[in-house]
């Protein structure tokens, strides 16, 4: 007879109460800054002690960081990009504009979370160095990935035979970026349906061959 896995219920309620935190600081970051937001104020919108907090994470920026990758991920497993089943989907299209059709898609939905906590990112790296410091000087993970689908994307019928990897990357990292989304949707008031048309069509136009676009 099998022995059954205990669920270790100590493990679980930690990771309850981290979603906890992080969910309060969310809104809390979003409501009224990172700056104006105290350890004490996320404990009392989570409901915990403020120590927990230090024990969980150590510091308010700790707390930021991993908000960031939660949202980025969209939820607290951890499992990377390439090994999600959005990012498989993609790279497993018969057709390079199929392939980036979906990439496209998916990459919307993160954006779409992400958008609003890069503002609350960006304005607390104005004001607190140690910010930039919680993400190492190292090659931008999301070129990581860009890169991984553009070595796909260029290897199936349809797409463009007279570019490199390292162009079709660059166009993927740019046009997919946050910054732009931001600028386009946030900014300029585009609706995300309106960004993903424009996205695809651009890239279309600039990695699938003339006669094989969606």
């Amino acid at each position: 007879m099998k022995a059954v896995k205990k669920v270790d219920g100590r493990s679980e309620k930690a990771r309850q109460t981290r979603a906890r935190i992080l969910d309060a600081a969310g809104v809390l970051f979003l409501r009224d800054g990172y700056g104006a937001t105290a350890l004490q104020d996320i404990a009392d919108e989570a409901g915990c002690a403020v120590q927990t907090i230090y024990y969980s994470f150590g510091n308010k920026q700790t707390v930021l960081k991993e908000l960031v990758d939660r949202t980025i991920a969209g939820d607290d497993q951890p499992v990377a990009t390439m090994d999600r089943a959005w990012f498989r989907e993609a790279m497993e299209a018969a057709t390079a504009a199929e392939h980036l059709r979906l990439h496209i898609s998916a990459t919307r939905a993160v954006l779409e979370r992400v958008a609003p906590i890069m503002k609350v990112l960006e304005a607390a790296a104005a004001t607190d160095p140690g910010i930039a410091a919680l993400w190492p000087d190292q090659e931008d993970p999301r070129l990581t990935v860009q890169t991984a689908a553009a070595t796909s994307l260029l290897g199936k019928p349809g797409a463009r035979s007279d570019l490199t990897v390292d162009r079709a990357a660059d166009l993927l990292f740019g046009l997919l970026s946050p910054e732009l989304y931001l600028l386009l949707v946030a900014n300029r008031r585009w609706s995300p349906a309106d960004w993903e048309t424009w996205t695809r069509q651009t890239l279309e136009t600039q990695l699938c061959e003339p006669n094989k676009r969606a």
